[in-house]
């Protein structure tokens, strides 16, 4: 069986782009990879091809500029449709979610066998419900998701003939969808073994809180600042290791910068703050995974997750851990205060 995979992500790059690395990674092991197609590759890997999309540098001068669910579905259009343009004959193509409809078009008329779509999220009516949950109770910025992409996600639903799952979270939010169990197959990610606890770590009293991924309202920031605010003393300190992609969310933050000298933002890496924290939180109102906190876990430091985490069933509660309702402020405050007060029993060493 040759294998044919695309996706935006770059190779390696953020959540999704590990999430592509692992199952390119995984079809090489098995001499199963025919190619892969993405806007960013492995150098001198002939199986990579690299996809350039001018179409993008225009989007910055239209109206589109103010929508992330327009960005978004843009971005994952011109994309699907040059790759569609290039693919070649193979026996299966895996692709993601809102980003493989004209790809499945297009092997269904070379004569692939199978199409298997990724599935990153959870089912996109329940990424939509709780995207609206959050920007109902706090605005600021609009949903990456967007009808367009909605109705092309569930298009692919529909197409492929297996769909893969990164936690028990996402599947089970495709059966109350109504999906059969058996076009359900689970995939388990695994974080990069860069990914380990440090050899020395600060002692100098302050309690470090960190938060890794996307500054948006629908990952739950606003709720995390909100329990961080009421966290007496100025031993205590909020990294935020990501950044904002809204104008309102910029103006957000900065507004919290400026009040509150204890929180800092520093997009980059997040190997060195993960090594240095007392504890991750994970505040998101949707994540069919999230590949941060397993990270933090990995780094040897406890984490707090919502309900709405798929990873949260990694989590042993009290040991590595805590799983609090979404969007419950007070609850990732008891939490945070709990971990300050006394160190989990998790082995850091």
């Amino acid at each position: 069986m040759k294998l044919t995979l695309a996706c935006t992500a770059s190779y390696g790059s953020g959540g999704l782009g590990q999430h592509f690395t692992q199952i390119v990674e995984s079809a090489r092991q098995q001499d199963k990879l025919d190619s892969y197609y993405s806007l960013g590759i492995l150098s001198d890997d002939p199986a990579g091809h690299l996809i350039q999309l001018p179409q993008l540098r225009l989007l910055p001068y239209t109206p589109f500029r103010y929508s992330p669910g327009w960005l978004n579905h843009l971005n994952n259009e011109f994309f699907d449709r040059t790759v569609a343009a290039q693919l070649l004959p193979a026996d299966t193509f895996e692709g993601f979610g809102g980003q493989s409809l004209y790809c499945f078009r297009k092997a269904r008329r070379l004569g692939y066998q199978t199409l298997i779509l990724q599935a990153a999220n959870s089912h996109v009516h329940n990424v939509l419900h709780q995207h609206q949950k959050a920007i109902q109770r706090f605005g600021l910025e609009t949903s990456w998701l967007n009808t367009a992409q909605i109705q092309k996600t569930l298009q692919e639903y529909q197409l492929a003939d297996v769909i893969y799952i990164a936690s028990e979270y996402s599947r089970q939010s495709f059966l109350a969808a109504g999906f059969n169990a058996s076009q359900l197959k689970r995939i388990y990610l695994q974080v990069s073994p860069r990914f380990k606890p440090s050899v020395k770590r600060p002692d100098d009293g302050i309690f470090r809180i960190v938060y890794v991924g996307s500054v948006t309202v629908m990952k739950g920031i606003p709720v995390l600042l909100e329990a961080f605010s009421r966290l007496p003393g100025k031993d205590v300190q909020l990294t935020l290791v990501g950044g904002w992609a809204t104008r309102g969310m910029r103006r957000y933050i900065q507004s919290w910068l400026a009040r509150d000298s204890r929180i800092q933002i520093a997009p980059g890496d997040p190997l060195p703050h993960l090594q240095q924290a007392n504890v991750c939180v994970h505040p998101t109102y949707e994540d069919g995974f999230a590949y941060a906190p397993m990270e933090a876990l990995a780094c040897g430091v406890p984490v707090i997750v919502t309900e709405d985490t798929g990873m949260k069933e990694y989590v042993q509660e009290g040991v590595n851990g805590y799983i609090v309702p979404t969007g419950d402020w007070e609850a990732i405050l008891e939490r945070l205060q709990a971990c300050r007060a006394k160190q989990l029993g998790f082995d850091r060493s």
